[in-house]
C-alpha cells in the first residue's frame, strides 16, 4: 500500500503542481478533484489512471475524439432532491437534463469505441446508460426554459382561456381608448401601464366622464390614470387565470421532482463520471505545456531518467524563454545510492526534486516531462526531507528536528522505499555529524532502500567510493567561471571549491592561505584532487563538444551534397527517357507518315489498314517486351538489395560477436592475472575505487588504511597494490 505524507507532497512542490492542473479543469468539480489528487494507494490504480489518461491523450488522433464532458454543478439539486416533498425550479431540470445529456453521449461513445478506449470504458461502463431523464423534463419543459402548453390538458386549458380574455382585454381597451381619445379626454400619450395593466391617461379635468378606476396619477397631477369599466370585469377573470396557471405549474414540477428524485444516486454518479473524466483531459491539457507522457513502467526495481525536467520549473523558464537543463539519472541494484556533492547553487537540490516529482506525478496518474526511453517502478513509501525544516511549534533546531526525520525514516524504510535527502547530516559539529550521516547511510543501504542524498561531507564521499551499489555524483561546474552548468555527473564526487569561490568573490589570498593551514592536508588534498579532475572533465567536454559540432556540421554538409547530386542524377535519368520518348514518337510519327502519303497516292483503304495493324501490333510487341525488361530490372534490384542488407546484418552479427569475445578474453585475462602480495606502506585503493591511501597494518585478514582525512579498516582481497615504496639504500 502507498503512503505519501503531506510533508513530503510540500518538499516537492506537488500542491503547485496541483494548482496549475486545476487550472486546466473546465468544470468546478473537476478543479476540486484536482486540488484533491495525490498517489493512488496500489501500483494497480496508478497503471488504470495512466492509462485512462493515455488513452485521453491518444484520442486527438483518432478520427471520432472523445466529446464534450462540461456540465454545471448539481450539487444542490442532488441535496434539495434529499428532502421528502421538495419541489426543483425550471433552471434545476434544465442543468439536470444537460448534464444527463452529456453523460448518456459519453457512455455512448466509450461502448461503442472500447477498443480504442478500454480504459475510459471501463471507468463509464458502471454508469447507468438511460434516456428517461430527458424525455420526461423535455414532456414538461421546452427549449427555452419554459413549462410547456402541454404539460397537463387542464394546464393547456388555462393557457388558451387566458389567450382568449387577454384578447378580449385588448379589444375592450382599444374600445375604450379610440372613444375618449375621441370626445378629447385623453393626453397626447393616450395610455401607460400601472401594476401591469393597460391604463388611459386622461387629462385631470375630465376624470369623473371617463367611466373606471382610478389607478394613480402623474407627478405634476395634470393626468389621472384609470382602468376603463369595460376591461374591469376582463382583469379580473385574468388574475384568477394566472393564479390557476401558477399553481398548474407548481403541481406538474412537483409530480416532475418525484420522477427525477428516484434517479438521485444516477445523477450522482453523473456528475462524479463527467469531474473525473475533465480530471483527466486536464491532465492531458497540462502535460502539453511541459511535453509530458508514458514512460515505461517496470515492476524491476529501477529508475532509469533520461532527459527529465522539474516541469514548474520548465513551465517558468519556458514562458521567460530560458533555457532548462534535463537531468539523467540511474537508481538500480547496481545503482541503489546516489551521493551528489559539490558547490551550492549548482542545481543538487532540484535534481531530488525532479526525481520525487516526477516519482509522484505518475504515481498520481500524469505523464512525466522525461525522454520515451525512460523506465521507473512505482515506490511503496517516498521519503523525503528537503530544505529548512526548523520547528518553530516545537521549539526544535533543525538539527533536532532532522533527527526527529531520520528517526521516522529508519522506522520506515525498506525495499520499496524511495529518500531524498538535502544536506545530509548537516546542522551539527561536521565531525560528528558527518560520523552519524555516514551511519544512517549505512543503514538505507542495508535495508536496501533506493535514495539520493546530497552532501559536502567528505567521509560519505569516500563511503560512496568505497561501496559498489553507492555511486559518487556531482553538479558539473566551470571551473574557469566558477557557473554552474546543472549537468549531473554519475561515478565522480564534487569539490565544493570552498576556497575557489572564496577568491572569486574578492577574499585576499593571504586569509585564504592562511584558512588551508588550519585544515588537514590530507583534506584539501583530497578536495583540491577532486576540483582538479572536474576541470579537466570540463576542458574534455568542451574539446569533446567542438569535435561533435564540427562533425555534424560535415556530416550535414555531405547530406546536402548527396542530396543535390541525388536530384542531377534523377533529372539526367528523366531527360534521358523523355529523348528516348521523343525519339519514338518522332519515328513513330514518320512511318505514319509514310503511310499517308501512300494512301494519298493509291487510295488504297484495305492497304492502309492491314499496315496500319502491323505497325501498331509491332509497336505493343515492343511495349511487351520493354515491360517484362522493367519487371527483371526491379527484380535484380531488389534482390541486390536484400543481398546487400544481408550482408550488412551478418557484418554488424559478427562485430558484435567479436567485441562480445574480446570482452570476455580481457574479462578472463584480468581474473586470471594473479594480484600480488600486499605489504605495510604500500599504496593501496579499493578493487573498482580511485581513492588512494597507505597500508598501514594488516592482522587477520584485515588491513587499516589511512586517507589521510581518516583512516578505515577493509579486508585484505578488497585491495590492489597501487605503488610499493622505494626501499631505502
Amino acid at each position: 500500500m502507498v503512503k505519501v505524507s503531506d510533508k513530503t507532497l510540500i518538499d516537492l512542490e506537488f500542491p503547485q503542481v496541483r494548482i496549475q492542473l486545476a487550472e486546466n479543469c473546465t468544470t468546478e468539480k473537476g478543479r476540486e478533484k484536482a486540488l484533491l489528487l495525490k498517489p493512488f494507494k496500489s501500483y494497480k490504480r496508478s497503471m488504470f489512471a495512466l492509462e485512462q489518461t493515455q488513452e485521453y491523450k491518444s484520442s486527438a488522433w483518432e478520427e471520432k475524439p472523445i466529446p464534450n464532458h462540461g456540465f454545471d454543478p448539481i450539487d444542490e439539486e442532488i441535496k434539495i432532491l434529499g428532502v421528502e416533498n421538495s419541489t426543483l425550479e425550471v433552471i434545476s431540470f434544465r442543468r439536470i437534463k444537460s448534464i444527463s445529456e452529456t453523460a448518456n453521449q459519453l457512455i455512448l461513445h466509450f461502448r461503442k469505441y472500447k477498443e480504442l478506449y478500454p480504459r475510459l470504458y471501463q471507468t463509464s461502463d458502471p454508469v447507468e446508460l438511460t434516456t428517461y431523464l430527458i424525455e420526461n423534463i423535455d414532456q414538461v419543459i421546452n427549449r427555452y426554459g419554459e413549462v410547456k402548453d402541454e404539460a397537463s390538458p387542464l394546464l393547456s386549458n388555462i393557457r388558451r382561456s387566458l389567450q382568449v380574455v387577454k384578447s378580449k382585454i385588448g379589444s375592450s381597451f382599444a374600445s375604450a381608448m379610440s372613444r375618449y381619445n375621441a370626445q378629447g379626454f385623453l393626453d397626447e400619450i393616450k395610455e401607460s401601464i400601472v401594476e401591469n395593466m393597460r391604463v388611459l391617461a386622461v387629462k385631470s379635468m375630465y376624470r369623473r366622464k371617463v367611466k373606471g378606476k382610478v389607478l394613480g396619477q402623474s407627478k405634476t397631477g395634470s393626468i389621472v390614470y384609470m382602468q376603463p369599466e369595460e376591461t374591469a370585469h376582463y382583469n379580473s377573470e385574468l388574475s384568477q387565470l394566472i393564479y390557476d396557471e401558477e399553481e398548474e405549474i407548481k403541481r406538474i414540477l412537483k409530480q416532475l421532482t418525484e420522477k427525477v428524485r428516484a434517479y438521485r444516486d444516477l445523477l450522482g454518479d453523473y456528475q462524479n463520471l463527467l469531474s473525473e473524466i475533465d480530471l483527466i483531459s486536464a491532465k492531458v491539457r497540462y502535460a502539453e505545456t511541459y511535453q509530458g507522457l508514458l514512460p515505461k513502467i517496470t515492476k524491476d526495481r529501477e529508475v532509469y531518467l533520461k532527459d527529465a525536467y522539474h516541469p514548474l520549473l520548465l513551465i517558468d523558464n519556458n514562458k521567460r524563454k530560458k533555457k532548462t537543463y534535463p537531468q539523467d539519472i540511474t537508481l538500480n541494484k547496481d545503482n541503489q545510492i546516489i551521493v551528489i556533492s559539490g558547490p551550492n547553487a549548482g542545481g543538487k537540490s532540484i535534481t531530488l526534486k525532479t526525481v520525487g516529482l516526477v516519482q509522484l506525478m505518475l504515481q498520481s496518474g500524469m505523464l512525466a516531462p522525461v525522454h520515451e526511453f525512460s523506465r521507473l517502478c512505482f515506490f511503496d513509501e517516498i521519503l523525503t526531507d528537503i530544505g529548512d525544516n526548523q520547528s518553530i511549534e516545537n521549539h526544535l533546531s533543525t538539527y533536532s528536528y532532522r533527527l526527529k526525520n531520520m528517526r521516522s525514516f529508519l522506522k520506515k524504510c525498506n525495499d520499496k522505499t524511495l529518500f531524498l535527502i538535502d544536506e545530509f547530516g548537516t546542522g551539527t559539529d561536521p565531525e560528528l555529524g558527518g560520523a552519524l550521516a555516514e551511519t544512517f547511510l549505512e543503514v538505507f543501504y542495508e535495508k536496501k532502500a533506493y535514495g539520493i542524498i546530497t552532501t559536502h561531507y567528505a567521509n560519505l564521499k569516500m563511503m560512496a567510493n568505497e561501496t559498489k551499489e553507492i555511486v559518487n555524483a556531482n553538479m558539473l561546474f566551470d571551473s574557469s567561471t566558477l557557473e554552474p552548468v546543472f549537468k549531473l555527473k554519475l561515478g565522480e564526487a564534487g569539490s565544493s571549491f570552498t576556497f575557489e569561490v572564496a577568491q572569486k568573490n574578492g577574499i585576499p589570498y593571504s586569509l585564504i592561505n592562511r584558512s588551508k593551514k588550519k585544515v588537514e592536508r590530507g583534506k584539501i588534498r583530497f578536495d583540491k584532487s577532486i576540483a582538479k579532475l572536474q576541470m579537466q572533465r570540463s576542458k574534455l567536454a568542451k574539446t569533446t563538444s567542438e569535435f561533435e559540432n564540427k562533425k555534424l556540421a560535415a556530416q550535414e554538409e555531405q547530406e546536402k551534397l548527396d542530396e543535390i547530386n541525388s536530384k542531377i542524377q534523377d533529372k539526367l535519368v528523366k531527360y534521358q527517357e523523355l529523348y528516348d520518348s521523343n525519339q519514338r514518337m518522332i519515328s513513330l510519327g514518320e512511318k505514319i507518315n509514310s503511310l499517308g502519303e501512300k494512301y494519298f497516292n493509291n487510295k488504297n483503304k484495305k492497304q492502309l489498314i492491314g499496315e496500319f495493324m502491323k505497325l501498331i501490333e509491332k509497336e505493343n510487341s515492343k511495349r511487351l517486351r520493354e515491360s517484362k525488361r522493367e519487371q527483371q530490372r526491379k527484380k535484380r534490384e531488389e534482390h541486390r538489395v536484400k543481398q546487400e542488407l544481408n550482408k550488412k546484418v551478418e557484418k554488424i552479427r559478427q562485430e558484435k560477436q567479436k567485441e562480445k569475445e574480446k570482452q570476455e578474453a580481457e574479462a578472463k585475462k584480468k581474473e586470471n592475472v594473479e594480484r600480488p602480495p600486499l605489504y605495510v606502506n604500500d599504496e593501496v585503493r579499493m578493487i573498482d575505487g580511485k581513492a588512494v591511501g597507505t597500508l598501514e597494518s594488516i592482522e587477520k585478514g584485515k588491513a587499516v588504511v589511512n586517507y589521510g582525512a581518516f583512516t578505515t579498516s577493509v579486508a585484505v582481497d578488497q585491495l590492489e597494490l597501487v605503488k610499493r615504496p622505494k626501499k631505502k639504500k
